[in-house]
């Protein structure tokens, strides 16, 4: 089911890749968003807004683990673009001697320094002790995030974005039953969300490595692919690095309007966690075409094609620019309506607030999907540096704004932080893309 995407057309290709990609990206939101449907209906609007006071520390650990792995395997997708199997097995083996390494520290570091986190995010006391048990959870289960999405790249990589879809959407009707059974049945409140989530995590990785060894030959290693190569290691830390920082830098950003948000109270906390979860949702289309554009670009690169590169462009910003006009219309007109299936009690507080989120979000889906499409299309391109001072941007963007609206204690302000990140970033990815196609152009003409 591996897909070679240097020939063919470009439109139906980035389609067909994005689309399970996109599917895959919904089922996993499902992982957090169930455990604030279940979380919010059953144990209370606290319990939801102690969940939600951990996203965005999720979001820096997590985010930079998804961004290490995935800038781990662009280089195994040239190499699959260019026809080189020996070279793509190599790359693998050294993606999980990387990806080890990286989860021990991740793990130990997160996990001793989570209590003065919190405290530093001025998380509510009425609700700092479920954020903690939540948080530590998670940060336990480093390695089965890490399994999972380091597979699932590797399998992208080569173009296959269905199997990871499939594995996805079974861990995801797990992760609903073992919230329903640990939370409701068993009473153990946020910890039970959290571990349905590291457990159904777990068991999707499982299964991407089981197709793997029983299906895919091109990726079974020999002894001398699990070698440590220096070289390879160089030029897969030097994508990874920056596209993991990229995510943390957004997080950073992110936790600064958490900050702001925390000062509000804990209703508002519940509001803009609501609000951020129906916003995952829809956005999930960006980061599909981001991820699409990604491995298309890789394995053309691979291949010499920057003509294919520019057409691909071309087709994701039809693909996308649509969906953002569609989303965005819905988000304005009814996204707080999704409110319901989180919101249990308190609503007449907690819905106003809700609606105020998802039309900020809503409105300024045009520039977030740009930012994801570029941005990722740059790193499958080989370039690490670039897109990580787009991340610069948004953190700049987002931080104002959320320290502007900290001192008004602005509800609204808080909201629109995410949407000026967005477009300040996106302006700036317009004359970043020109350059790198200069700039490639330039390399390929010396080969």
């Amino acid at each position: 089911m591996q897909t070679d995407m240097t020939t063919g057309k470009p439109m139906k290709i980035i389609l067909n890749f994005t689309i399970p990609v996109f599917a895959g990206g919904v089922f996993q939101q499902f992982y957090n968003m169930m455990d604030a449907v279940i979380v919010g209906k059953f144990v209370g609007t606290k319990a939801l807004a102690a969940v939600g006071a951990t996203g965005t520390i999720m979001f820096l650990i997590l985010g930079f683990l998804m961004g290490l792995t995935a800038g781990f395997t662009v280089l195994t997708s040239q190499k699959f673009g260019a026809g080189r199997m020996d070279e793509v097995r190599q790359t693998v083996g050294n993606a999980a001697i990387l990806a080890l390494a990286v989860s021990v520290v991740m793990t130990a570091v997160s996990m001793a320094g989570m209590r003065r986190l919190l405290i530093f995010m001025n998380t509510p006391e009425d609700i700092f002790n479920d954020a903690y048990s939540y948080i530590m959870i998670i940060c336990g289960g480093i390695f089965a995030q890490v399994l999972y999405n380091l597979l699932a790249s590797i399998l992208r990589a080569l173009g296959n974005s269905k199997i990871p879809l499939y594995f996805l959407i079974l861990s995801a009707l797990l992760n609903i039953g073992l919230d329903l059974l640990l939370v409701t049945g068993f009473h153990m409140g946020v910890a039970g969300a959290a571990w349905a989530t590291v457990i159904s995590q777990g068991i999707s990785g499982v299964l991407c490595l089981l197709y793997i060894v029983r299906a895919v030959p091109e990726l079974h290693l020999k002894k001398d692919d699990w070698r440590f190569r220096r070289n390879l290691a160089k030029n897969q830390i030097s994508v990874g690095i920056p596209m993991g920082l990229q995510y943390s830098i957004t997080a950073i950003g992110t936790m600064m309007v958490q900050s702001s948000l925390n000062i509000l109270g804990s209703y508002a906390v519940a509001a803009f966690t609501a609000g951020n979860k129906i916003e995952n949702i829809f956005s999930q289309g960006f980061v599909a075409v981001g991820t699409a554009m990604a491995t298309y670009n890789a394995q053309n690169i691979g291949a010499g094609r920057l003509d294919r590169v520019k057409e691909g462009f071309r087709s994701a910003h039809l693909i996308g620019i649509t969906y953002a006009v569609v989303t965005g219309i819905v988000m304005v007109t009814a996204g707080k309506y999704f409110s319901y299936l989180f919101i249990s009690d308190n609503m007449d507080q907690v819905i106003p607030m809700v609606d105020i989120y998802v039309k900020c979000a809503g409105l300024f889906f045009i520039p977030l999907y740009y930012v994801n499409c570029v941005r990722n299309g740059i790193q499958g391109m080989g370039y690490g540096f670039l897109p990580m001072m787009a991340g610069v941007a948004e953190l700049a963007g987002r931080g104002v704004t959320a320290v502007v609206a900290a001192s008004r204690k602005s509800y609204l302000g808080t909201c629109l932080a995410s949407p000026v990140a967005w477009v300040v970033a996106s302006v700036l990815l317009i004359f970043m893309y020109s350059y790198v196609m200069k700039d490639t152009e330039r390399r390929l003409s010396r080969k």
